[in-house]
């Protein structure tokens, strides 16, 4: 039995959605997201991915723009540390409008 739980808690980390560490801005009201996703995160280093392959600030846009094939139904999530810059935020969310495509920000609970 101890084996059998073991094995699940080394898979479990194994297994981890987004290996970029950041501590996201809380928020009450949540909304989950199940259209194609592409995610944007940027770290409190400012260094950004796209679906955790490192990018160069300056080459997001040709990322997103390689990356998307359907503008009506994707969705860019930005995932950004809570200590990241208001202003880095908003260069994204630029170019997301300069592209015609939705973006939206990931937070998560006030409690967790």
């Amino acid at each position: 039995m101890f084996f059998l739980m073991l094995f699940f808690l080394i898979t479990s980390t194994l297994i981890s959605p987004s290996v970029i560490k950041l501590t996201l801005p809380s928020s009450k009201y949540h909304q989950t997201v199940r259209k194609t996703e592409i995610s944007i995160s940027i770290t409190k280093e400012l260094q950004y991915y796209i679906n955790n392959d490192a990018v160069a600030p300056s080459n997001i846009e040709a990322e997103l723009i390689k990356r998307i094939t359907d503008k009506e139904n994707v969705t860019v999530v930005i995932r950004c540390d809570s200590s990241v810059p208001v202003q880095e935020l908003v260069n994204i969310l630029q170019t997301g409008n300069k592209l015609k495509i939705k973006m939206i920000l990931a937070t998560k609970a006030p409690n967790a």
